[in-house]
């Protein structure tokens, strides 16, 4: 019993010493979490026609042109890993969208080559027996 309440009274100055290391009042940066999360999956929404991707990846650099703003504004009331959390985020909403609209253009030119390959094939002629 007395092992256990020396770990609990441990566990507890340990949390209030990882308390008091941070600043006080510094807080989450607003949507920096989403915009990494949102960054990550553009790059691998870039797969599905490049659609997805682009989508994602635009939300992302909308959300984290936001965060840079608020950040800017005050940068002592935000954590720097939030901050770091929404760079990197955008920095994959910025790969994300090239890598999907690269796709969505290769997807078009496909698309077109196929198109133009169809309609120059003698129809009349395979009818015909």
């Amino acid at each position: 019993m007395e092992n256990q309440t020396n770990f609990n009274q441990q566990n507890i100055n340990q949390q209030f010493q990882q308390q008091l290391s941070q600043p006080f009042g510094q807080q989450q940066l607003p949507n920096a979490t989403a915009v990494l999360v949102l960054g990550i999956i553009s790059i691998v929404g870039c797969f599905c026609y490049g659609i997805i991707g682009i989508v994602l990846g635009i939300i992302a650099l909308v959300l984290s042109s936001k965060a840079h703003k608020i950040y800017n504004e005050n940068p002592g009331l935000y954590n720097e890993v939030s901050y770091k959390n929404m760079k990197a985020g955008r920095v994959c909403a910025i790969i994300g969208t090239c890598l999907s609209s690269l796709y969505l253009v290769i997807i078009i030119i496909y698309v077109a080559m196929i198109g133009a390959f169809i309609s120059g094939m003698p129809w009349e002629m395979l009818g015909r027996h």
